[in-house]
């Protein structure tokens, strides 16, 4: 395996150096081609996110294909704007000369995926990496092979594999056999902070740059100014999404005390509403992805005062989307992302309230605020720190391309997505060009009094 990695990445490092991914046109082409392959494999991809995790066909397509050909559209319709030198005011004590900011590519860059959708957050940085005119290895996670093998088929079947290509195998063996043998240009990675910092770690000894997208306790909070009846169902619609098992899904609920019982009750209902009297049998609802994750979250049920659901089937590795109450600050559903179907409720009484309690774990990488006072919602935005969000509603901020998405402190560092992706996998080189007819004499030896007036008047 090292031999054929070691030739995958020597192969590419030698076709980003012919010059052959700089040109608009390749890059457009590419970008086309990654498409024109995902609708060819879009049936495969399906059935291979069913495999691996029983997502919902419609589910799937909207998470994982459509936001793609989304993207990719929007790249192929402003990339040529995105890849102009943009030309910048020059001051006038750098006259006669002119100032631009050329954008390139990095090189050779690696992406490695989650497991969560496992074909999205593989593909969307993958867009960028494509349209900034790197060459890519490409990391699949191991906990969704079915999904991993497409990926396989579709990246060797569209693209040279001197260009772009697949590595499969164990995160925690593959990692750093990539990381630590080779000079990478970028690495872009997906998945938990645990594992982001042995990246980063590893990334340091060659000074490789690095985006991390990782998680966090990404709080809701819901006014007493609210249409509950609306911010219920969103809100159950986010949590049930993938099972919860979504990096930006919200994590806690914190629901002003006046409301709380009215509340429960319309969640209670919309769960029902979405899958029906006994959700373990609906194919609707997403399942857990492996044995060991299910096996953490039903822990999570232990000492909890369950509200609605908490059945589970350990057969299937389906668990109903449940909603708990009373939960200690010690319990891990406290301390630690939940990352699955379980939202505990919590109560406040002022709307300052909610500003320490969401530092006890702070940074997450979305807010979710529900209410109808503009002066709530800017007081959220303005004291609490986390990556992105919504106002009256969960989770549609990263469809929109337009946006930046990523992670801020321990949810992340650095951002993608539209233009961002193709900005986090360029570099932007700084240029001044000078005319040569003219050549002042103020900036060369000897000094004089008369100089430092001059040099005073240009400077203030």
């Amino acid at each position: 395996m090292e031999t054929n990695i070691d030739q995958s990445f020597n192969s590419k490092r030698g076709y980003f150096d012919s010059g052959a991914t700089r040109s608009y046109h390749f890059r457009i082409e590419q970008l086309r081609k990654l498409k024109a392959g995902i609708r060819r494999y879009e049936s495969e991809i399906l059935d291979a996110l069913h495999s691996d995790m029983h997502k919902p066909r419609f589910e799937a397509f909207l998470s994982e294909i459509g936001i793609m050909y989304e993207e990719i559209d929007h790249t192929i319709k402003h990339l040529k704007g995105w890849m102009k030198p943009e030309k910048l005011t020059t001051p006038l004590a750098l006259q006669l000369s002119s100032s631009r900011i050329y954008t390139e590519p990095l090189g050779v860059v690696l992406i490695i995926g989650p497991w969560n959708y496992p074909f999205q957050l593989l593909m969307a940085p993958l867009v960028g990496a494509i349209a900034a005119g790197n060459c890519a290895i490409i990391k699949p996670s191991d906990n969704t092979r079915n999904t991993g093998s497409v990926v396989e088929r579709l990246i060797t079947e569209m693209f040279d594999p001197a260009y772009i290509s697949v590595v499969q195998g164990p995160g925690a063996m593959i990692g750093p056999m990539l990381i630590e043998k080779f000079r990478f240009d970028h690495i872009f990675f997906t998945g938990s902070a645990p594992v982001g910092k042995k990246i980063m770690s590893m990334a340091a000894e060659h000074l490789s740059p690095v985006t991390l997208e990782l998680g966090g306790k990404s709080p809701v909070i819901v006014d007493k100014d609210v249409n509950i009846d609306v911010a219920a169902k969103r809100l159950m619609w986010a949590k049930c999404f993938n099972a919860g098992q979504t990096c930006v899904c919200p994590d806690y609920l914190l629901v002003h005390e006046s409301i709380k019982d009215q509340f429960v009750a319309k969640m209670k209902f919309y769960i029902k509403e979405f899958l029906g009297e006994k959700p373990l049998t609906s194919p609707n609802l997403t399942h857990i992805v492996n044995k060991r994750r299910f096996d953490t979250l039903t822990s999570y049920l232990n000492n909890v005062n369950i509200l609605h659901g908490g059945e589970y089937d350990n057969t299937t590795l389906c668990m109903e989307p449940t909603i708990v109450d009373g939960v200690a600050a010690d319990h891990p559903m406290a301390t630690e992302e939940i990352f699955g179907p379980i939202l505990p409720v919590y109560t406040f009484k002022d709307i300052e309230e909610v500003v320490p309690f969401i530092r006890k774990n702070r940074y997450p990488l979305a807010c979710y605020i529900f209410t109808s006072n503009n002066n709530t919602e800017k007081f959220i935005i303005e004291n609490i720190e986390f990556g992105g969000g919504c106002v009256n509603n969960a989770l549609i901020h990263l469809a929109n391309p337009e946006l930046p998405f990523g992670g801020v402190g321990f949810s992340g560092m650095g951002n993608y997505h539209g233009k961002y992706s193709f900005e986090v996998f360029s570099h932007k080189k700084s240029m001044l060009k000078t005319n040569t007819f003219i050549d002042p004499s103020l900036r060369y030896a000897p000094y004089t009094e008369s100089k430092m007036k001059w040099a005073h008047r240009l400077f203030g």
